[in-house]
């Protein structure tokens, strides 16, 4: 078995609906998510999954899904204040915790064809949730 990983850096947005803290208001971070890769063998050159395609496909994705933009539960009412604004939101069916938004990439990736294995989100440098399925 192989496994490489990547890293990838964006901003964002949320806050948490139901929360009583701080993360109930709109705030900012400066994420970073790592996303794992495995495979059970190496192609013709030795590689398991080419870094350039890796960065391709995920920095892609999250630069037009989620780098600078607010990320919010679709039952949160500024949502649609943001939108008449003019702003395009990313409404996820859950809260947008940090184990949400690892979630929300290991699927996307996922979806986009990579064979992710495991996603860390670290919501600041100190804060960090992952995501692998069982």
């Amino acid at each position: 078995m192989y496994r490489v990983s990547r890293e990838f850096d964006f901003c964002y947005g949320h806050r948490l609906i139901g929360y009583n803290g701080k993360c109930a208001r709109l705030h900012g971070h400066n994420g970073s998510v790592l996303v794992v890769l495995e495979v059970d063998t190496l192609d013709d050159i030795g590689m398991a999954v080419d870094f350039a395609e890796v960065k391709r496909v995920v920095n892609g994705w999250i630069n037009e899904n989620i780098d600078h933009r607010m990320i919010l539960y679709r039952d949160d009412p500024i949502v649609e204040v943001l939108k008449k604004s003019g702003d395009e939101p990313y409404v996820l069916d859950r809260n947008p915790t940090a184990e949400n938004i690892a979630r929300l990439i290991f699927d996307s990736v996922l979806e986009l064809g990579l064979p992710v294995v495991e996603v860390r989100f670290l919501e600041t440098p100190a804060c960090s949730a992952t995501y692998r399925p069982d």
